[in-house]
């Protein structure tokens, strides 16, 4: 009994042994880590009749070393059957100063290749990452350099990690060495540096790596941070600085100042002008009601109302007016009679043209026809357009003592 059955644990032995035989391992194991970020990757020889038949995938466990002596072993599946070459174990928990044993195996349907391990010890292992950032703060004639820790995968310090981690800093002055070839150095494991003997005002370059001696561990510098240092301020300085404050100044505070008063002096001008209207022409604008000011606005029933027509404006005619004595008109006229009429058969004498403004309380009939006859040819001639009129100066003096007045004409434009 004994016999068959360790003949049947042979015959399966041998049949693993020949399915797992069918499938190339996976080779070239190697650890892909940054701090406490870790990738497994390898290779694996494809084999024609296997890619045409079956999908390969991969699997891949890790066990901490120290388990290996159990005689059950508890593996940890961290990729299962998946077709990449890469297997992420950062958020496996992975303890830094651990040391771990991890395999990976090949998968097609039912056939599998036998397992490939590799130790992983992330403390010797896995590679330091440099700080995450610097910055440069002047500091006098000096410059304050501050590194922040590289992180791990949870954003912590890889100084909680590695404690005795240090900072290499080197700086050069950019204008005698661009390219950083000739560099002073300084370690420090405090994350703010004073760099000593610099000089004023001149430009300085930084560069940090992380480091760890125990494994002879190093990171990459970081990229190169320039700044100036300061040192005392010249006079001409103080004088820019002092002008750029008054220009601040006018620009800022005055000028919206000066804007604010003339837009001020604009609006009341223009709303409450100094120069008023005549009062009884605000008194025509403004509404009848009494104790209101305001404005009297036409409304769509006035506007029917208004009545507008053309006026044409022309110069007032001129009334000439000439006042003659009956006495001297006859003596200095004696053919008067063609335009003046006589009155009756009496001794008086009339001119016969008689004044528009009353210059005679009484007109005779005869002679006023006469009169306007004379009037009319006269303004019918191609003289001036004035008109003129002959004043009635009454009868004639009686008698034959009575002096004759000569020399008066009275005329009124």
């Amino acid at each position: 009994m004994y016999a068959v059955s360790f003949g049947l644990f042979l015959l399966w032995c041998l049949e693993t042994s020949a399915v797992q035989g069918e499938l190339a391992k996976p080779q070239n194991l190697t650890m892909i880590t940054m701090n406490t970020q870790y990738s497994l990757s390898w290779d694996w020889d494809w084999d024609q009749s296997t890619r045409e038949s079956h999908v390969v995938t991969f699997t891949a466990q890790y066990l901490a070393k120290y388990k290996l002596m159990r005689v059950k072993k508890d593996w940890t599946t961290v990729c299962k059957s998946r077709p990449s070459h890469r297997c992420d174990m950062t958020d496996s928990n992975l303890h830094y100063m651990g040391i771990y044993v991890l395999r990976v195996r090949a998968n097609a349907g039912q056939l599998h290749s036998g397992w490939v391990q590799k130790d992983f010890c992330p403390d010797k292992d896995a590679a330091l990452g440099p700080p995450s950032k610097v910055d440069l703060a002047p500091a006098g004639s000096t410059l304050d350099v501050s590194i922040s820790d590289p992180l791990t995968s949870t954003n912590g310090s890889m100084k909680d990690t590695i404690p005795a981690m240090y900072y290499h800093i080197i700086y050069w002055e950019r204008s005698v060495d661009p390219q950083g070839l000739k560099t002073e150095v300084i370690d420090s494991s405090v994350n703010l540096v004073t760099l000593p003997d610099l000089k004023p005002w001149t430009w300085y370059c930084v560069s940090v790596q992380s480091r760890y001696d125990y494994y002879n561990k190093s990171s990459g510098f970081t990229s190169p941070h320039c700044m100036q240092t300061e040192g005392a301020t010249p006079w001409w300085l103080i004088f820019l600085y002092f002008v750029a404050s008054l220009v601040i100044c006018f620009v800022g505070v005055l000028l919206p100042l000066y804007g604010f008063f003339r837009c001020y002096r604009v609006l009341k001008a223009t709303l409450y002008p100094s120069i008023q209207l005549p009062p009884h022409i605000q008194e025509y604008l403004r509404d009848s009601s009494p104790g209101s000011d305001m404005p009297r606005l036409l409304t769509p029933d006035s506007e029917s109302e208004l009545i507008c027509d053309r006026v044409s404006i022309c110069p007032e005619a001129v009334l000439l007016e000439i006042h003659t004595p009956p006495l001297f008109e006859a003596i200095t006229d004696p053919d008067s009679s063609g335009r003046h009429s006589r009155q009756g058969s009496g001794g008086s004498r009339d001119s016969g043209v008689y004044s528009t403004e009353g210059g005679s309380s009484r007109q005779q009939p005869g002679s006023g026809q006469s009169s306007v006859e004379t009037v009319d040819s006269w303004q019918g001639s191609s003289a001036p357009q004035e008109q003129v009129k002959m004043a009635d100066m009454g009868p004639e003096p009686r008698g034959d003592g009575v002096a004759v007045d000569e020399g008066i004409v009275d005329m009124c434009v």
